[in-house]
């Protein structure tokens, strides 16, 4: 008898070019993973920065497959099953490690707390639909991303090593961040979503400038510049919040007009 198996392909015929990103995704997790051993080692700040590189994979796989066309099934699965291993398993348990073991059985619930609350977020994400007439919505998230969520969760670590304050209770602080951080994740807040930001050529040359600069803080001021990043990521979440119900009162009264005008 002949059996009909189906195999299961990273990579389909049709579609070969789904390679590049997934292999992006796949670097990710190991990124992800090798994270939590530099945390085991002591090794934190290559620890934070395993993370940060894991998070610049994680905005470039999607914008890569969509480039060159390679976008796939697999592919998006592939990408949340990463997110909530570098982005919800690993910073936990670096956390863990480096200060919340100092309160036991509680450290560890907020681990767990944290990474079921990126399990559901991303969930949530990948049922998420917008509809034709609020494509506007696509510059938004609800609730904090998974990578954006792995910084702030990190941020107490990463302003212990940059030296810019001498912190005791490093643990209370990194209990609230996290719990914090875990509310905001599964919350139907709206964040801007920086992945999709559309800049116009007659601003590209200020836009690598721009880049060129923030790379050069970030090899001479590493944990500086991202503390300070961390921050007015803070700083944009209310300022998203605002800007959401601005586009969405005007599209609401747009629909209330064009509504009126079919009536009559």
């Amino acid at each position: 008898m002949i059996e009909n198996k189906k195999e299961f392909k990273i990579i389909t015929k049709k579609n070969p070019k789904s390679l590049l990103p997934n292999a992006l995704t796949i670097f990710g997790v190991c990124l992800g993973l090798s994270s939590i051993k530099f945390a085991i080692d002591l090794n934190y700040s290559m620890a934070i920065i395993a993370i940060g590189f894991a998070a610049i994979l994680d905005t470039l796989d999607g914008r890569v497959a969509r480039l060159i066309k390679g976008t796939s099934k697999v592919g998006k699965e592939l990408d949340s099953l990463t997110d909530v291993i570098s982005f919800g398993v690993a910073p936990g348990i670096i956390m863990y490690f480096w200060a919340l073991n100092e309160v036991d059985k509680f450290g560890w619930m907020l681990v767990l707390i944290y990474a079921v609350c990126c399990a559901l977020r991303l969930a949530r994400f990948n049922l998420t639909t917008i509809e034709e007439n609020e494509t506007w919505k696509i510059n938004f998230f609800e609730g904090v991303p998974s990578p954006a969520a792995a910084g702030l969760v990190l941020l107490p670590l990463i302003l212990n090593q940059s030296g810019l304050i001498e912190i005791e209770n490093y643990a209370t602080i990194s209990s609230i961040t996290i719990l914090i951080t875990s509310i905001l994740m599964v919350s139907k807040l709206p964040t801007y979503s920086l992945k999709r930001i559309l800049i116009p050529r007659s601003l590209a040359v200020f836009l690598l400038l721009g880049i060129g600069i923030y790379v050069s803080l970030l090899i001479f001021y590493t944990f500086e510049t991202l503390f300070f990043t961390g921050v007015i990521y803070l700083l944009l979440i209310p300022i998203s919040f605002f800007h959401y119900r601005l586009k969405n009162k005007k599209t609401s009264t747009t629909h209330e007009n064009e509504n009126d005008e079919e009536e009559l």
